[in-house]
């Protein structure tokens, strides 16, 4: 729906404002606190040590409660005693808290159900006084980009990007009058939960989409080519199937294997530190465990980072070549690419792992989309094994059992898989895109509505 512009405008008086409606006003935020009490910065170094945490007592608010709009989570509480040092950091209902540091400038008003509790160092407590509706105050700083294009300018060189009570004083806002406010607050209200139904359907859809690519991967890697692609590939299409021995792969094609990784390997290691010292413009492609994914099993490119390191350096030994697998083997466990010719002669970091197989018997691609199934993601993760893994050995990764078909079986899955995973990848970055198109549509609208640029009034009649 298109919706118009207000009939008459004014020079608001502010160069990157602009024009705003002639009856709007136009003020820095400071002039609608609280006299002496109306923005308060929660307290900082010892005022709240650790050690001082109750398990029963007064709660306090953090960054989280504003980032997740939820005033209930969170487990950090101070004493009743403690509390009566600190009363001049509570929150009540209608105040209006800010975060700081890192996603500096989100703000949430306290909601009447939140429970009487303190802020800490991380949030700017608003009170406000006068004709302001918290709801619409809440929509301009949160989420419009003209107060977020403020603070991104005036936070430039502070630490961590964040932002401080001066700050947030000298931030230029135009009102309309208290009506209009509330009309406009109800008016976005309706629009943005509209919209945030739309985009969690299609967030819903991506989920079931990655699902059923993970169970096409798992049955696949398991059972064979579903019977019309394995007749294309020259394979019997309905194969006699056999207890694999292994209790949680479950049945396989009779004429399969089922072996340790290890039998397979020809070279194995893990990247060496110090990297940060070879860093470079240009030069050999440097893959971290940032550019494994657990959904494809090619290395990621959108974020690369450059070595340039000299001759004869202990890291050569990690030297990339076309087929090797990737492991990562810190943090983000079950992530595993092939390396192809757009990473070959790179370098790896000391969260991989690199592993070299022998080709006259395993397909480096058919064994990645074995780790990317079910039960190689469960072995990887130790669930397989009985327990949960945050680290893996180079060992671990030896250990791993996989299902091997013959050679030419597991290149008619390999390419299989690619095709279908591919086309189901094409679906979900359609609905990312449209995902993409509907906040940018939600910030535009928002950003519109309470600057002035468009007329909601009839709207909400």
């Amino acid at each position: 729906m298109k919706y118009p512009a207000y009939p008459k405008y004014k020079d608001s008086g502010v160069a990157w404002l602009g024009e705003v409606p002639e009856h709007w006003e136009v003020k820095r935020l400071k002039n609608l606190l609280v006299d002496g009490d109306g923005i308060k910065i929660g307290p900082f170094g010892s005022a709240l040590r650790l050690e001082e945490m109750v398990d029963v007592g007064v709660k306090v608010y953090g960054q989280e409660n504003i980032i997740n709009n939820d005033f209930d989570i969170g487990h950090r509480r101070i004493s009743i005693d403690k509390h009566k040092e600190m009363l001049a950091y509570n929150v009540r209902h209608g105040d209006i808290l800010v975060t700081m540091m890192g996603t500096s400038g989100k703000c949430k008003a306290v909601p009447e159900n939140a429970e009487p509790g303190i802020i800490d160092s991380h949030l700017l407590r608003l009170r406000i006084v006068g004709a302001v509706c918290k709801e619409f105050l809440v929509m301009l700083i949160d989420q419009s980009s003209i107060v977020q294009n403020q603070i991104n300018f005036m936070g430039q060189g502070s630490i961590m990007q964040g932002i401080n009570s001066a700050i947030v004083k000298e931030l230029v806002i135009s009102f309309p009058p208290l009506p209009e406010q509330r009309a406009i607050a109800a008016f976005l209200d309706a629009q943005t939960s509209n919209l945030d139904t739309l985009i969690a359907k299609k967030r819903e859809l991506i989920d079931k989409l990655k699902e059923k690519r993970a169970a096409l991967i798992t049955r696949t890697v398991t059972r064979g080519l579903p019977p019309d692609a394995a007749t294309a590939a020259g394979l019997d299409p309905h194969p006699k199937m056999k207890d694999s021995g292994v209790e949680w792969l479950g049945e396989v094609p009779e004429h399969w294997e089922v072996a340790v990784l290890r039998r397979f390997i020809r070279f194995i290691t893990s990247g060496s530190r110090g990297w940060a010292e070879y860093y470079a413009d240009d030069g050999d492609i440097f893959v971290r465990i940032g550019n494994l994914t657990r959904h494809s099993i090619r290395v990621d490119l959108t974020d690369i980072q450059y070595v340039d390191p000299p001759q004869g350096a202990e890291g050569e030994r990690t030297r990339i070549e076309i087929g090797d697998l990737l492991f990562s083997i810190t943090a983000y466990l079950g992530s595993v690419s092939v390396a192809t010719i757009d990473v070959a002669g790179g370098y790896i970091n000391q969260h991989i792992a690199l592993v070299r197989i022998g080709m006259d018997e395993m397909m480096p691609e058919y064994v990645a989309y074995s780790t990317l199934a079910d039960f190689g993601q469960a072995q990887l993760n130790g669930q397989g094994y009985g327990g949960t893994k945050i680290q893996l050995s180079l060992d671990d990764v030896k250990s791993l059992w996989v299902p091997v078909p013959p050679l030419p079986e597991q290149r008619a899955i390999a390419a299989y898989l690619d095709r279908e995973t591919a086309a189901i990848d094409v679906l979900v970055a359609k609905v990312e895109t449209a995902i993409d198109r509907l906040q940018e549509y939600r910030a535009a609208l928002i950003t519109a509505a309470v600057t002035g640029q468009i007329d909601i009034r009839e709207a909400v009649q």
